[in-house]
């Protein structure tokens, strides 16, 4: 395996590393501030106008990330605690410090899932609308979208319709995760309001596809947010002159949520390319959004560590997920060439550990 030497470095570590556009660094360096725990913060309160609108909910509320956007909901939800009826690979329930149940004192039930779709004769039978010798009430359902840990694929909305449905007969809301809902709106072919009618509160975050540096928005009723602007106090998220980064939040709504698409397909060229490499090393089916699970575990050389360190080589960074596979995301700084000069490396770099793990012909 060459080593390349090169300063170009192709990053699909995350749609995180998404940096400022040209914009953003102008509108941060003129907005207007306040502060937004006392008078407002006049630029904050712009932003959260454009995603309430953005979502077609009564009211939004700028939070630092998405997990304090969850967790706050969850606060908000859980006003006796209860349960939380999430699916067992909900970031929710896997990457979140267990906020749920440390801080909002809910109890997670968790339920089986295929690619971001619970079982719904499960979920059914999880609901609890009242309390019984067996336990509380379901304080929340949670939902994901684009579902992050089965590898970004998209729950239809006649899903999430049907989660809506089953949870509201049981006088149960449902919260969704929309850390990437756009990328989830434009696989859909729909705007992020038809996905966001199906839930009571969600959260998307403005520092991944949309490129902002910091940020997430939770949005939901005026009810809702009101006790949420408590709630974000209690939690350190009480914010002072906090116009300086929604000033890129608000730019990043308004130019960045159409080229997601590009991240979309650039992704699905990526798996396509990967696909005909040899179909285990991806999903069966694409995700549809703009990430890609690279699966090693077939390959003779298994261990993802390894195909990070080997794809750094190559000027390609990517980031181990478990014992058998790397995500690959895609944003907008991943070109056509970038996805291309990727496939090439992952072929090289496969048939590399094949050959390193060949039996030498001849020898005892």
């Amino acid at each position: 395996m060459t080593q390349r030497n090169t300063e170009h470095i192709v990053d699909l570590r995350s749609d995180t590393v998404t940096r400022p556009t040209a914009l953003m660094w102008e509108a941060m360096q003129t907005a207007s501030l306040g502060d937004d725990t006392l008078e407002g913060d006049p630029t904050v309160r712009a932003l959260e106008h454009l995603a309430a609108v953005a979502t077609g909910k009564e009211e939004a509320m700028f939070v630092v990330s998405g997990t304090m956007g969850n967790l706050i909901a969850s606060l908000c939800h859980a006003t006796r605690g209860g349960e939380a009826v999430i699916d067992a690979q909900a970031h929710m329930a896997k990457s979140e410090a267990g906020g749920m149940s440390r801080l909002a004192h809910l109890y997670p039930v968790t339920v089986p899932s295929v690619r971001g779709e619970m079982d719904l004769d499960a979920l059914a039978g999880a609901l609890r609308p009242g309390f019984s010798r067996y336990g509380q009430p379901t304080a929340m359902v949670g939902v994901e979208s684009t579902h992050n840990h089965s590898g970004g694929y998209v729950p239809s909305l006649a899903y999430l319709a049907d989660v809506h449905s089953l949870a509201s007969r049981a006088g149960v809301p449902v919260h969704l995760d929309g850390a990437r809902v756009f990328n989830a709106a434009a696989a859909l072919g729909v705007d992020a309001a038809a996905i966001a009618t199906h839930c009571e509160s969600l959260t998307f975050c403005l520092s991944k596809g949309l490129s902002a540096p910091m940020g997430a928005m939770l949005v939901g009723s005026h009810a809702l947010i009101e006790q949420a602007r408590t709630f974000r106090r209690m939690v350190g998220g009480g914010l002072r002159q906090a116009g300086i980064m929604a000033a890129a939040g608000k730019v990043a709504m308004e130019t960045m949520i159409a080229r997601l698409a590009d991240d979309n397909q650039r992704a699905q060229r990526l798996w396509t390319g990967l696909a005909e490499i040899d179909p285990l090393l991806v999903d069966s089916v694409a995700s549809r959004s703009n990430i890609v699970r690279l699966r090693v575990g077939e390959q003779r050389e298994s261990d993802p560590r390894a195909w990070e360190a080997a794809l750094a080589e190559y000027g390609i960074l990517a980031r181990a997920s478990g014992q058998s596979m790397l995500r690959l995301v895609t944003h907008r700084h991943i070109g056509d060439d970038d996805i291309d000069e990727t496939v090439a490396a992952i072929a090289s770099i496969r048939e590399a550990f094949a050959a390193k793990a060949a039996p030498l012909i001849g020898t005892h």
